[in-house]
């Protein structure tokens, strides 16, 4: 039985945003998109690339927000009207399989145990071992060349 799942980011705090205009967004620190290609935007509530023609909002978001010395806030892409997406275990999805990754694992003190970099093909192998430690508590995902956050790793 694969031991994680990767989850994508609840869609309820972005929708309001999108009712607001490129003004009022970008007082916010955010800023309007609209993909112009089939990948290069990987929206993180629903998983998988946009496609083009679709809206997005590419904001600042508190991947790491408990109180520890790993604190962090980094750029995302959130889709106009995405669903959150919660994999089936042990699911590598090609939003992740074709980009290299960076795995943080942490412990549930919210202090990093554990760092990697992988290519999208081997998270999945990564993930089983990491998660076969009892101290991971859970993972993160980064896109490794520009640094986003990308998705959660939880223990199924």
């Amino acid at each position: 039985m694969p031991s994680f799942r990767l989850a994508g980011l609840d869609p309820a705090p972005f929708a309001p945003l999108f009712l607001l205009d490129d003004a009022q967004l970008a007082v916010r620190g955010i800023a309007r998109r609209f993909a112009d290609a089939d990948r290069g935007f990987p929206c993180r509530v629903g998983l998988e690339d946009a496609r083009r023609g679709d809206e997005l909002l590419l904001l600042p978001y508190g991947h790491q927000p408990a109180l520890s010395p790993y604190r962090a806030c980094g750029p995302v892409f959130v889709r106009r009207d995405a669903r959150r997406r919660v994999l089936a275990p042990g699911d590598v999805p090609p939003y992740v399989a074709d980009r290299l990754i960076s795995l943080r694992a942490y412990d549930a003190a919210h202090l990093m145990v554990d760092a990697e970099v992988r290519e999208g093909g081997a998270v999945g192998a990564w993930l089983e071992d990491a998660f076969g430690r009892s101290e991971v508590a859970y993972v993160h995902l980064h896109n490794a060349r520009r640094g986003c956050y990308s998705c959660l790793a939880e223990r199924a």
